[in-house]
C-alpha cells in the first residue's frame, strides 16, 4: 500500500525528534549515575591568604548592588590581600548609589574602585576583560550583582587550588527567594540538577565542566593562558572555561560551599536568562566544537560530553516539532503505541523515562527532604515545556547568526513573599514570542480533542502537559508586563501617561482573551463540521470491517452515506487531470485518492457488494469470500479518508481565517510595542 508522502515525512521528524531526545535525556541519566559514582574528594591545602581580586561586574542594578558590596566587603579576609573591583557599566541611579557606597568603604580602609569604563562595549565580558587590564592578584573571584557571598567564602574556597593545574574552583549557587512563587521553585529545583548532577559529575574527572559566571574564584594565570575573556557570545563564562580546559586546566566544582543568589521573579526576566543561556550555548558550540574535536589530548568521552553539552538546547525545538506532528499523526490513524496492542505500555513509558526517573534522581539529590522537593517536578515540568518556544526562538538566533545585545537579568532585591516588584524599574515588557506561545497553546488544544476523538486518549497528558505550559508561561508573561520607566528615580510618582499606558495595556490583554477565546470556539466549531464526519466514517467503516453481518454493515454504510453527501456539498467542485468532476480538499497538488466523488463511487460500490452478498447462503464459501471483498474495499476507503483528513485543516477558508485572526493579534502587540518604544524615546530625551 502506498504511503502518503507528507504523513511519512511528517512522521520520519518525528520519530528523529524522539530519538534525538532520549538520546539527550539518557545522557542526564548518565550524568546522574556518574554523580553518584564519583564522590566529591576534592584535596585541599593551607595556601596562606594569597591575593585576590573581587570583581563585581554591574549594569543598572540598583536594587540588589549595594547588598553585593557591603557582603563582599564583610568576607573575613585581610584588607591588603583583597582588592575589590566595582566595575560599573550602569546608566541610572545605580552609578550614583554605587559611587557613595565605595567611597565608604574607601575612608574603612578597604581597597576597593568604582570603574567607569565610558561605554558598554562588550558588555559583561567587556567589562572583565578591561578590568584584567590593572588586575595583578594572584586569583580573580567573580560575583553577579544579585548574589550574597557569605563571610567565610575566601577562607573555604581558596584551599581547593591544591593543585598547581586547577585553574578554576565553581561554587553551588544557593536560592535566597526559593519559595517566592512557582517559577521561582521551578528555576531552583533545575539550577539543582545542573549542579549537583551535570557538575558533580563532571568535577574530578576528564569531562569538561563550564563556570558559571560568578560564584566562582579563577587564577589569573588561567585566564591570561586560555587567552582571556571574549565577547564573541552570550556565554562568556562557558567560552572561557572550555578553553582552558582545551589548555590543561582543570575546572572543579565545590558542593559544599553554597552562594546564595536571588532567582527572578518576573517570567519576562526569566525568560530572558533562559534566552541567553541557550543562545550562548549554542553558539560556543559553533565556536568551540571543531577545536575540542581535533584536539589530541581530549579524551572521547570527553569530547561527546562537551557536544552534548553544547548542543543540548536543540532538544527544545525538536520537542516543538513533535508537539506539532503529533496530533497531524494521530488524525492520520498512525500507530505511535510502543506496542501496538499495549497502549497502556506507551504512557508508563513515557512516565518512566521522565517523571519516574527524575523522583529517582530527586531522591539521591535531597535525601531525607525529597518528598518536599518532588511535588515541585509537576511545575517544572510545565515550566520547561513552556520555555520552548523561547528557547527555540534563541537556538535559531544563534545558528542564524543573529546579533543580540547581552541584555542582562533585573533583579529586585526580592526575598520574601510579602515583597512586590510590580512597580518597579527593570520591568520588562512580553515579547513577541508571547504570540508564538498562545499559538501552540490553542494548537495543543486542538490536538487533546484530535487524540480524543481519533481513540487515542492515552496521548492526551502528553500533549495536555505542553499545552498548559504554553499558556502558563504566555500568561505570566502578560500579566508581569508593566510599563514602567526605568531611568526614573524610586521616589518618582507614577506619571498620567504611564497610567494611560498601564489602562490601554489593560484593554489590550482584553482583546487578546477576546480573540483567543473566539478563535478556539471557531477552531472547535471548525473541527466539528470540517473533521469529525470523517472520524464518523472511519468509526463506521471500523464496523464493517469487523462484521459479518449484512445488515449491521448496511446500517454503517447508511451513516457513511450521510456523512458523504454533508461533505460533498461543502467541498468546491473542480476537475483532475483528464477532466472528470472532483471534490478535493487537497487543494495544492491533489491526488486522486483523496477525491470524494471517487471515494463516493467507492462507497456506492461496496453497497452494491454488500446487497449482493446478502442474498448468498452464509455457510458458502462464496459469502465468506465476499465478505473479505467487503472488508478490503472498506480498508481501502478508510485508507483515502486518513489520507485526506490533515488537508481538511489547511482549507483555503480555515488559512484565510487563521491570517485574520493572527493578525488581530499581531495588531494589539503593535501597538503595544509602539507604546513602549514612545516611553524608551521620553527617557533617551530626558524629557
Amino acid at each position: 500500500m502506498a504511503v502518503n508522502p507528507f504523513m511519512q515525512l511528517v512522521f520520519d521528524l518525528f520519530i528523529i525528534s524522539a530519538i534525538v531526545i532520549t538520546a539527550y535525556t539518557c545522557n542526564f541519566y548518565y550524568l546522574a549515575y556518574l554523580s553518584r559514582k564519583r564522590k566529591n574528594v576534592q584535596s585541599t591545602a593551607d595556601l596562606g591568604t594569597p591575593s585576590v581580586t573581587i570583581q563585581l561586574p554591574i549594569y543598572n542594578e540598583k536594587y540588589v548592588a549595594k547588598r553585593l558590596v557591603d557582603a563582599v566587603c564583610e568576607l573575613d579576609y585581610p584588607k591588603d590581600k583583597m582588592r575589590i573591583m566595582v566595575l560599573d557599566d550602569s546608566d541610572d541611579d545605580t552609578v550614583e548609589l554605587l559611587g557613595n557606597a565605595v567611597d565608604d568603604y574607601k575612608k574603612k580602609g578597604f581597597q576597593i574602585e568604582h570603574v567607569r569604563r565610558g561605554t558598554r562595549k562588550g558588555y559583561k565580558a567587556g567589562a572583565l576583560k578591561y578590568a584584567m587590564k590593572t588586575t595583578d592578584t594572584e586569583l580573580v573571584a567573580i560575583f553577579d550583582a544579585d548574589f550574597i557571598p557569605p563571610k567565610w567564602f575566601l577562607k573555604r574556597a581558596i584551599p581547593n587550588f591544591s593543585k598547581s593545574n586547577i585553574g578554576l574552583v565553581q561554587c553551588r549557587w544557593g536560592h535566597v527567594n526559593e519559595n517566592y512563587s512557582a517559577i521561582t521553585q521551578a528555576q531552583a529545583l533545575s539550577l539543582d540538577f545542573h549542579f549537583l548532577i551535570e557538575q558533580k559529575a563532571k568535577s574530578n574527572s576528564h569531562l569538561f565542566m563550564n563556570f558559571n559566571g560568578t560564584a566562582g574564584i579563577w587564577k589569573r594565570d588561567c585566564i591570561e593562558d586560555a587567552g582571556g575573556w571574549h565577547t564573541a557570545t552570550l556565554v562568556e563564562d562557558l567560552d572561557l572555561s572550555y578553553r582552558a580546559q582545551m589548555k590543561g586546566w582543570k575546572c572543579v566544582f565545590l558542593p559544599d560551599i553554597v552562594v546564595d543568589a536571588e532567582l527572578p521573579v518576573q517570567m519576562n526576566a526569566a525568560k530572558r536568562q533562559q534566552f541567553r543561556w541557550a543562545k550562548g550555548s549554542i553558539q560556543c558550540a559553533l565556536k568551540l566544537l571543531s577545536d575540542i574535536v581535533v584536539k589530541r589530548k581530549v579524551a572521547i568521552e570527553a569530547k561527546i560530553q562537551a557536544f552534548i553539552q553544547l548542543t543540548r538546547h536543540i532538544v527544545y525545538p525538536l520537542m516543538l516539532i513533535q508537539f506539532l506532528a503529533l496530533p497531524i499523526l494521530l488524525a492520520g490513524q498512525v500507530n505511535l503505541y510502543v506496542i501496538s496492542f499495549l497502549p497502556a505500555l506507551t504512557i508508563a513509558t513515557y512516565l518512566a523515562m521522565g517523571p519516574g526517573a527524575y523522583i529517582m534522581i530527586i531522591q539521591s539529590m535531597y535525601h531525607k527532604s525529597w518528598k518536599s522537593k518532588a511535588k515541585i517536578l509537576p511545575a517544572l515540568l510545565v515550566y520547561n515545556a513552556g520555555m520552548s518556544v523561547n528557547n527555540t526562538v534563541a537556538v535559531f538566533d544563534a545558528v542564524l547568526g543573529k546579533k543580540n545585545e547581552f541584555l542582562r537579568t533585573p533583579k529586585y532585591g526580592v526575598l520574601k513573599k510579602k515583597d512586590d516588584w510590580k512597580d518597579n524599574a527593570y520591568n520588562l515588557p512580553f515579547s513577541q514570542v508571547t504570540l508564538l506561545e498562545l499559538f501552540f497553546g490553542i494548537y495543543g488544544i486542538l490536538g487533546i480533542f484530535i487524540a480524543i476523538f481519533s481513540n487515542n486518549p492515552v496521548f492526551v497528558p502528553i500533549i495536555a502537559l505542553q499545552a498548559i505550559g504554553f499558556f502558563y508561561i504566555a500568561y505570566l508573561s502578560l500579566s508581569h508586563t508593566r510599563f514602567k520607566r526605568n531611568k526614573s528615580s524610586t521616589s518618582r510618582q507614577v506619571t498620567k501617561k504611564e497610567k494611560m499606558a498601564n489602562t490601554v495595556y489593560k484593554l489590550s490583554m482584553l482583546g487578546i482573551f477576546a480573540i483567543i477565546v473566539f478563535g478556539v470556539g471557531m477552531a472547535l466549531y471548525g473541527y466539528n463540521t470540517d473533521i469529525y464526519p470523517l472520524d464518523r466514517i472511519r468509526g463506521n467503516l471500523d464496523g464493517i470491517i469487523g462484521s459479518s453481518d449484512p445488515v449491521i454493515i448496511s446500517a454503517h454504510l447508511a451513516a457513511i452515506q450521510t456523512d458523504m453527501d454533508y461533505i460533498l456539498e461543502k467541498l468546491p467542485e473542480t476537475t483532475n487531470a483528464r477532466g472528470e468532476p472532483s471534490k478535493n480538499p487537497v487543494w495544492i497538488f491533489p491526488i486522486e485518492t483523496t477525491n470524494f466523488i471517487r471515494i463516493q463511487q467507492d462507497v456506492n460500490t461496496l453497497a452494491a457488494s454488500v446487497e449482493k452478498i446478502s442474498t448468498v447462503p452464509k455457510d458458502s464459501s462464496a459469502y465468506h469470500t465476499g465478505m473479505m471483498d467487503i472488508s478490503d474495499r472498506s480498508l481501502l476507503i478508510k485508507t483515502n479518508i486518513m489520507d485526506a483528513t490533515p488537508y481538511m485543516y489547511v482549507s483555503i477558508g480555515n488559512i484565510l481565517f487563521s491570517v485574520v485572526w493572527i493578525a488581530a493579534i499581531i495588531g494589539i502587540f503593535a501597538a503595544l510595542k509602539k507604546k513602549r518604544e514612545q516611553f524608551k524615546e521620553t527617557d533617551e530625551s530626558g524629557v
